[in-house]
């Protein structure tokens, strides 16, 4: 696991995938402020912190509109080999097909809407729909 953020969201994924009503993902900070951005988006029902066997794990509840999954595809952007910066202007601009992008700014984890109407730019990290 060299990519903690593409695993994190690439589990959400495949838990949608299988019809899933939850999972337990590895706990890291970024990890937390992630699921809470997909918590305030909609995408996720909700996320908590767990410790097993003083072991700390994230246990999300996924979330589905109609019996549809509320998260379909996902876009690895910013990568350890590549990472992708964007300014505040670009942060909409960069992933037009895309419903969500999350972006990691100074200000902490947000969604590109949010860094454009805050002015800030950042690392875009993925892209969500």
């Amino acid at each position: 696991m060299n990519y903690l953020i593409a695993d994190f969201i690439l589990r959400i994924k495949n838990a949608y995938l299988a019809r899933r009503q939850s999972v337990v993902l590895p706990f890291s900070k970024i990890n937390l402020a992630i699921g809470n951005v997909l918590v305030k988006e909609g995408m996720l029902a909700n996320v908590k912190e767990n410790t097993i066997d003083n072991k700390k794990t994230l246990h999300a509840e996924l979330r589905y509109i109609r019996r549809r999954p509320a998260l379909t595809q996902v876009r690895i952007i910013s990568k350890p080999s590549l990472r992708i910066y964007v300014g505040s202007k670009d942060t909409m601009r960069k992933n037009r097909d895309a419903v969500l992008s999350v972006v990691s700014t100074s200000l902490g984890i947000m969604t590109g809407k949010d860094a454009a109407k805050k002015g800030v730019g950042g690392e875009l990290l993925f892209s969500i729909w």
